[in-house]
């Protein structure tokens, strides 16, 4: 069976969705991951889809021009203020653009709060045919892979997802062996991407690389494929913003060398 590949909005995060439509088709991806869900946070572009009707069209105009999908919508987080069903909206949208799953982390410490809050998030969902996918994010309260599956485990929805991230997979000093038995209707998908192999003290270094830094599979010397090989087949979203690379080549040039790197990558590491 041929990998699926999605370009996640990160990687080209000053494209609105409909751009990234036709970025991913000309480089060669099978589908988008498009972060419709406003956070407010600095300097990020606001690209809700459910007010933004202008948006939305244009959007639906691009994939049916494309024949790209819509993979799954970020970002639902979770953290002490939240009320979840805020996130309706953009499930309703994504449900609209044909959408698999939602993407979600947690940034509250309250850990009966927060299973509250994927539980009923997951129920929500439902309706909508929408998987939640808890990433566990280095520099959140969710930030392990343990922390992750204690969530699911006692949340018990049968729309539970869990998305490994290999950069935060590596930083948060997750071992393989944790990833062994675990249930393999949770993977849905997984982000990829390299980054350096000496893990950053601060939280202002961790984010930086996260968030502008991230590097080609291959490139440096986290153990993407240990990962990857002990986890069932899935789609792959490729999420490496890198904001040299962007500057230097371009967002459609820099996303078909994610593409063709991870492809390359793959090649080398067979499962």
């Amino acid at each position: 069976m041929t990998n699926e590949f999605s370009l996640a909005h990160l990687t080209v995060l000053g494209c609105p969705p409909p751009e990234m439509a036709y970025i991913a088709s000309m480089t060669g991806y099978d589908y988008i991951s498009i972060r419709i869900i406003y956070m407010g946070l600095p300097g990020e572009p606001n690209y809700d889809l459910a007010s933004n009707r202008m948006m939305l069209k244009q959007t639906k105009k691009a994939l049916s021009d494309t024949g790209i999908k819509v993979h799954d919508i970020e970002l639902a987080r979770i953290h002490n203020e939240v009320d979840v069903k805020k996130y309706v909206p953009a499930m309703e949208t994504a449900a609209e653009l044909g959408a698999k799953s939602i993407l979600t982390s947690i940034w509250t410490p309250n850990r009966e709060f927060y299973i509250g809050k994927y539980s009923e998030l997951c129920d929500l969902a439902k309706p909508f045919g929408l998987n939640v996918d808890l990433e566990f994010v280095t520099w959140a309260d969710v930030n392990d892979l343990k922390k992750a599956v204690d969530v699911l485990k006692t949340a018990n929805r049968d729309n539970c997802g869990l998305m490994i991230d290999t950069l935060h997979f590596h930083r948060s000093r997750v071992q393989l062996e944790e990833l062994d038995n675990l249930p393999a209707k949770w993977f849905h998908f997984a982000h990829i991407c390299d980054g350096p192999v000496q893990i950053p003290e601060t939280k202002e270094e961790l984010i930086h690389t996260g968030r502008d830094a991230r590097f080609y599979p291959g490139e440096c010397g986290i153990n993407i494929a240990g990962i990857l090989n002990r986890l069932p087949k899935m789609l792959y979203s490729i999420e490496l913003p890198n904001l040299e690379r962007v500057k230097e080549l371009g967002y459609a040039e820099h996303a078909r060398r994610c593409l063709q790197t991870t492809k390359d990558y793959f090649q080398k590491h067979p499962k």
